[in-house]
């Protein structure tokens, strides 16, 4: 009787376990063909409808979808341009030039502070100096081709005389409170603030580059504010009048009466760097023989070294354009 009962309840177990097993087999969907057929047909649709990079149709794609031809459009090193170890060299001028006048500057400081050279000597240098650069400016003006609207903002010698009759007016009128403007600042301070100016003046510079680092106006203030720091430490106002006009020319009219003279006369350039190093490195002799042979490995560093190692690394550029790039509205 007991093997009966213990057969029942088995057979029982199993047939509650087979009706169990088929309903959760049941809950399952269904394998569909007809499913995987629509799918086939709309990825073939897919295919037969050719992309197009537009955003106003809808094409059953992603936004930032792109095929395989978007890479075929990229072009490596579209602008780049060849140089030559010579043209570099000459073009290395601006900034020799620069530095030179620089250097200049600082060396008559030196004089007058060291009683070497007298105020009224500099300021008589300077007015003579002005003449003549602006009789030459006038020359390379007529040897420039100026356009017709250029030609009417062309200034008079008058104008041009009243500029700099208030430029000197306001210097002398200002150069008591220059004097005496950093009585309670350290020398050192005063160095080291005039050696950070004169450094942002040659980095933002016009060599004739278009960069965003050039600021001709933040060059030239920065300039002037090194000559303010520089006068105020001289011993009379005479002094600091003296350096602050010397500091207008060397600084805000010598380099556009150089940029005239490159563009009026390009041969005459070559020759405008050499005797402005020639003259700079004299003036450094007199002051020092440690600077002097500063100035001259950084000229060499400057004039050969740097356009060498530049036209090394133009093989290395890797600029690539394409069709991610921004468009460019061109007038013709």
């Amino acid at each position: 009787m007991q093997g009966y009962l213990l057969k029942a309840s088995t057979s029982v177990l199993f047939m509650e376990d087979t009706i169990l097993l088929s309903t959760t087999v049941s809950s399952f969907p269904r394998y569909s063909k007809s499913r995987d057929r629509s799918h086939d047909v709309k990825m073939a649709a897919r295919r037969e409808i050719k992309w197009q990079k537009i955003l106003y149709e809808h094409q059953n794609v992603p936004d930032n979808y792109v095929d395989e031809s978007f890479l075929e459009e990229m072009k490596k090193n579209l602008y780049i341009r060849n140089y030559e170890y010579w043209s570099v060299v000459k073009a290395s001028g601006e900034i020799t030039q620069q530095i030179s006048s620089m250097c200049l500057f600082i060396v008559s400081f030196i004089y007058m502070d060291d009683k070497r050279l007298l105020p009224d000597t500099l300021v008589l240098i300077t007015i003579a100096v002005s003449v003549v650069g602006y009789i030459i400016s006038k020359l390379a003006d007529k040897f420039t081709t100026v356009d017709s609207s250029d030609e009417k903002n062309q200034r008079t010698v008058l104008e041009d005389l009243k500029t700099f009759v208030m430029f000197t007016g306001f210097s002398y009128c200002l150069s008591p409170v220059l004097a005496s403007l950093t009585e309670t600042i350290s020398t050192d301070t005063i160095y080291a603030m005039t050696t950070v100016m004169l450094l942002a003046n040659l980095a933002f510079h016009n060599y004739g580059v278009q960069a965003a680092l050039v600021s001709e106006a933040f060059s030239l203030n920065a300039a002037i504010f090194a000559s303010v720091c520089l006068a105020s430490r001289l011993h009379t106002s005479w002094h600091a009048f003296a350096t602050v006009l010397f500091s207008l020319q060397i600084f805000g009219l010598w380099p556009r009466l150089r940029h005239k003279i490159k563009e009026a006369f390009p041969a005459v350039n070559v020759a405008l760097t050499v005797v402005l190093g020639s003259l700079a490195l004299l003036a450094l002799f007199t002051v020092s023989m440690v600077p002097a042979v500063v100035f001259i490995l950084g000229h060499v560093f400057i004039t050969f070294i740097c356009p060498a190692w530049l036209i090394s690394l133009q093989p290395l550029k890797n600029n690539i354009h394409g069709p991610w790039d921004e468009a460019v509205i061109k007038n013709d």
